[in-house]
């Protein structure tokens, strides 16, 4: 298998449990809120795993950080090679620069200028092409093919959904009685990972993801059974994809409750929400759960509901264009 094949063996739980054994030394667990402003809101109790607590500023930090700590020698000596609108590029550098390995990162033009600064940072040569993720992966995978490097996928790696499966265990550790987990999906990683926990610990608990609808290609790939790509107009980096990724598909397809697409303009007054009530930054993807869980209020009243804030990493000009956007 060449660098460039998909990595389709289908992480389980026991590589979850793996996983945080492998992270111990390197991350914290992040907490685990409750908010009531937020539970009246949407008439659930409502509780928010707050991955935007990273160092890194997102959940990525744990797929990254599982996955290179187990390169080979050779692998290591080669250098890692990614695609990353910013997160998972993070991720990447993050660890490459923990473990002593080369990173080549490579990103849209238009990236987060915060984001690319943290890998540039970290140590990471950033190489920025293309006018969306789409494109920069494409680049990436033909720098990979020239110089050898060793290709991390956002979402066909089972060490990266091992890696972020983590932050759902600690969920279900810290609060074993909820009903519903909303997580952001652009790739799906983090959906899928949480899927795996959910199954093996509490198969009562509802996993539902949410894409923006103005980049839908895994919903819609979820749901006819079948990769399809989608045309890819979404504001929301961290939700950035016109493609789908067949790993983290396989086990959304048998794990994943329900799926729900909001809009951009529905996910922009959510950000202002969560960083008035948790008083901590989000980006535009962590506050898609809130979006979400506000559209599906009727079905969660009562529940005992989680949402992943998936990520703090938001420029000043993204919060005060959401400030703007808040009611009142």
């Amino acid at each position: 298998m060449t660098d460039l094949q998909l990595r389709l063996d289908t992480p389980t739980f026991r590589d979850v449990l793996a996983a945080r054994g492998q992270l111990r030394p390197y991350l914290e667990p992040t907490p685990l809120r409750h908010y009531p402003a937020l539970s009246a809101m949407v008439g659930a109790e409502v509780f928010v795993k707050h991955e935007n607590f990273q160092p890194t500023g997102a959940f990525k930090v744990r797929g990254g950080v599982n996955l290179i700590s187990r390169l080979g020698e050779e692998e290591r000596e080669r250098g890692v090679i990614a695609a990353s609108t910013g997160n998972h590029g993070q991720s990447v550098a993050y660890a490459a620069c923990l473990f002593g390995v080369k990173a080549t990162i490579c990103a849209p033009l238009a990236a987060n200028r915060l984001k690319v600064a943290s890998m540039r940072e970290l140590g990471a040569e950033v190489v920025l092409h293309g006018a969306d993720y789409d494109e920069a992966r494409e680049h990436c995978e033909k720098i990979a093919r020239r110089e050898g490097y060793r290709y991390v996928h956002s979402g066909n790696e089972p060490l990266l959904i091992a890696g972020v499966g983590t932050y759902a265990l600690e969920i279900v550790e810290a609060q074993p009685r909820l009903d519903a987990i909303i997580v952001p999906i652009g790739g799906g990683s983090g959906a899928a990972g949480t899927c795996l926990v959910a199954a093996a610990v509490n198969p009562g608990l509802e996993v539902i993801g949410v894409q923006s609808a103005q980049a839908p290609a895994a919903f819609l790939s979820w749901q006819q059974g079948s990769l399809v790509g989608a045309d890819n107009r979404t504001s929301v980096e961290g939700l950035s994809t016109a493609t789908a990724f067949e790993l983290p598909q396989q086990i959304l397809r048998r794990h994943l409750d329900k799926f729900v697409l909001v809009s951009d303009e529905e996910i922009a007054p959510a950000i202002a929400t969560m960083v008035e009530t948790t008083r901590t930054l989000v980006e535009a993807a962590g506050a898609s759960p809130l979006a979400a869980a506000l559209k599906l209020r009727d079905n969660l009243r009562g529940k005992r509901v989680a949402l992943i804030c998936s990520g703090a990493n938001i420029t000043p000009e993204q919060l005060r264009e959401a400030l703007r956007a808040a009611p009142g």
